[in-house]
């Protein structure tokens, strides 16, 4: 296949890719980040106590 003819057949498919709309993106991405957030406390908070626990222990 010719360079040329991969780019117009790219070129032709993304002609057909359902794009999200700027509202859905931005949502999307505020999901990303709070969720991303959550986990980083959860995985902080569980950190925090083991390691106390730990201490505790030994």
């Amino acid at each position: 296949m010719k360079f040329t003819e991969y780019v117009k057949e790219t070129r032709a498919e993304m002609t057909h890719v359902n794009w999200p709309t700027r509202e859905q993106t931005i949502r999307f991405t505020l999901m990303v980040i709070i969720v991303s957030l959550v986990v980083a406390a959860l995985l902080g908070l569980s950190d925090f106590v083991f390691s106390k626990l730990l201490t505790l222990l030994f």
